[in-house]
Parts: structure tokens; C-alpha cells; sequence
């Protein structure tokens, strides 16, 4: 069944790419109050045509078998960008110069020095960038930070570790886009890791480490593309976070992070387990208990509610700065595309001391 029409101040989307992703956040973009959908473009006619139709876009929207033409569109406000890694470059600086605003899917680039053409693209023409990394506009996100700035509940940040990790099978591993070379040459480092790497920042209030080693035994398919692999970060007042990412484990998206009076824990960071609602775990100035049976206080659970999946809330997010921009002449919002970058910059250094035998690789904004 189609959409319902949109309201009229709805932020008008184009995909460009009919990636498994887009399936996703097409339907976010249809769920969120202030977007819809109203151009589609593959290198098939076809197949643009049937995924319109299989996702219930709205009966307006124009299938095109190009992805230029989604980008000629004068209805298109804003684009999301779901292709492989490879070919962001390419679109996301055509789309900034064509005018429309851009939402990124991750991994951003192959290198921070791409991001940084699409950045000073989308700056010099005045569009909103914002990657899609969906955890970040769960409500349940702002919450966990609430309990990380408290000092009392939670003190000096101590230690993060991150882990994202998922076992899709044999064909998976002979045939997805993101184990091919010239595709997703980040590999598992770029998916899986990308989030984790967002996490550790996101606990440390977006500083970046001094230095980051990969750590050894790093697992690598016959093309070199990265199936598993780890690092550590350390950063110059003394705190440490580690993570794990991989296509070879099974499914796990967990976050710890340790302060000096408290303790953080989420099971689900990543793609929550309920999608109306997030969980997570705290403990704050725990002790043994008598005879070190047990410990005091229990760790409370947290449950936060959403009235929309997260990557609605994406959506809607990046269409309300959109609209600032086009109805009020409001300035792009520099968070996201700061994030961004330094996200994108621990990715590189990651891949810097893997490709240096394991190294440490200093980090310099």
C-alpha cells in the first residue's frame, strides 16, 4: 500500500541506490512527520520501479533509471546516499554542488581525506550533511549520556569498551559488497567497527585519543579486506577504551563504560532488541557486600521509550535542519559533519597501524 501524502512542509527525499540499507530508511523516511519520498534512482529502470513498489512509496514518487536523475530532480530537497563506500565520493560531492542536502551512509568514506572533499562540498554550497549512524537519535542515547555527566552517579570517565560483531554466513562472505576491494575496502573495520568507534568518542565527549594500535591476529579475507580486527585508544589524560568489530562472531552490539564512581552497560546500542524501546544498566558506587556474597546496590535497569524507531528519528532530525535552512535561512549544523570527521579519523588510523604491522599511530586533528 502507498504512503499517505505528506504534509506540506515535508522534506522531499531521493535515493539514490537500492541497497538492502534503503529499505530501512525508506521506511523512516515515510514514518517520519516531516519527509517523504519522492524520486528513486538505480541503473535500472526496473529495478528502481520495483523497489518504489515493494517499499510503499507514494504513488508521486518517480523511479529513474540513473542516479543523475535523481539529482536533476527539482522537487528533490535532500538525498540519502546508500551505495558502496567506494562511490561516496563521487555522489555525495555531486549531490552538495546539485543543492541537496545530504544524509551519508556510513561508512562515510574510504578516508578522511574524501570526507573532507564532501564536507567542504556541502559547506561551500550550503546543504546539511549528516552521516546515518541511527543510535545516535535514540532517546535512550541522551539518556545514557545524562547518567555519564553525572559526577556523583558516574565520576571521571576511567575505561570504554565497544563491541559490534555479526556472523551473516559463507555466501555473505563470498558475495556482499562490504568484502569486496573495490567496493567496502574498509570491510568489517568500516561497518562494524565505524560504530563502535562512534561509541568510544561518544563517552568521551567527542576528544579524540593521542595515540590508537590496532591489536594483533587482525582476520582478512584472500582480497585483504578486514573480516575482523581490534584496537586500543589512548587518550592524554589517561583513560583507555578498546574495541572489537567483525563479520566472523556472533551477533553482539554491546557498549561498557567505566567511571570511577559507576558503571554503564547496553546490550543493543547498535539495532535495539524492541524497536519501541531501549535498555540499559547502571551501577553507581557499588560495593561488596557482607562477606563479599554479593554486591550493593544491584545494578538498576534503565527502559526508555520511543514513539519512533531511531532512524525515524534520524530522519526527522536532518529534515528539521534542513528546513531551517530552506525556510529561515538558518546556518548548516556543524555537529554532525564534526563527528563525522573524527569518527572517519580513528577509522584511518585503525586501518594506518594494521597496514604498519601493528603500530601505534598518533592521531592529530
Amino acid at each position: 500500500m502507498a504512503a499517505a501524502d505528506p504534509p506540506l512542509t515535508a522534506v522531499r527525499f531521493g535515493i539514490i541506490g537500492c541497497a538492502n540499507i534503503a529499505r530501512k530508511v525508506s521506511r523512516a523516511i515515510l514514518l517520519s512527520p516531516n519527509s517523504t519520498i519522492v524520486a528513486i534512482g538505480s541503473r535500472s529502470l526496473e529495478k528502481a520501479a520495483a523497489f518504489a513498489k515493494n517499499n510503499g512509496f507514494p504513488a508521486s514518487a518517480k523511479a529513474y533509471g540513473s542516479y543523475d536523475a535523481v539529482l536533476e530532480d527539482p522537487d528533490v530537497d535532500a538525498v540519502y546516499i546508500p551505495l558502496p563506500t567506494s562511490l561516496h565520493l563521487h555522489w555525495a560531492v555531486l549531490a552538495a554542488r546539485k543543492k541537496k542536502h545530504v544524509l551519508l551512509e556510513k561508512p562515510v568514506a574510504l578516508n578522511v581525506g574524501e570526507l573532507d572533499e564532501i564536507l567542504a562540498a556541502c559547506e561551500s554550497s550550503g546543504v546539511q550533511y549528516m552521516d546515518a549512524t541511527m543510535w545516535m537519535h535514540h532517546p535512550r542515547t541522551a539518556e545514557m549520556k545524562g547518567f555519564l555527566a553525572d559526577e556523583r552517579r558516574f565520576g571521571q570517565l576511567k575505561a570504554v569498551h565497544s563491541i559490534f560483531s555479526y556472523n551473516s554466513g559463507a555466501d555473505f562472505l563470498k558475495t556482499d559488497i562490504r568484502v569486496k576491494p573495490d567496493l567496502d575496502a574498509l570491510g568489517a573495520l568500516g561497518d562494524t567497527g565505524w560504530y563502535c568507534i562512534r561509541a568510544i568518542l561518544w563517552a568521551a565527549d567527542y576528544q579524540l585519543p593521542k595515540t590508537v594500535t590496532a591489536l594483533r591476529d587482525a582476520e582478512f579475507n584472500e582480497a585483504g579486506v578486514i573480516l575482523s580486527c581490534g584496537a586500543s585508544l589512548q587518550f592524554e589524560d589517561g583513560k583507555i577504551a578498546t574495541f572489537y568489530c567483525s563479520f566472523l562472531s556472533n551477533l553482539t552490539m554491546e557498549i561498557s563504560v567505566l567511571g570511577a564512581n559507576g558503571y554503564l552497560r547496553v546490550h543493543d546500542f547498535v539495532i535495539p532488541f524492541q524497536e519501541s524501546v531501549g535498555p540499559f544498566y547502571v551501577n553507581a558506587n557499588t560495593k561488596f557486600a557482607e562477606l563479599s556474597i554479593g554486591i550493593e546496590p544491584s545494578p538498576t535497569e534503565h527502559l526508555v521509550k520511543t514513539d519512533l524507531p531511531q532512524e525515524a528519528r534520524m530522519v526527522k532530525e536532518f529534515s528539521s535542519l534542513v528546513r531551517k535552512i530552506t525556510d529561515h535561512g538558518s546556518e548548516t549544523e556543524k555537529k554532525w559533519p564534526t563527528i563525522s570527521r573524527k569518527t572517519q579519523m580513528v577509522v584511518d588510523a585503525v586501518k594506518a597501524s594494521i597496514d604498519k604491522d601493528f603500530q601505534p599511530i598518533h592521531v592529530v586533528y
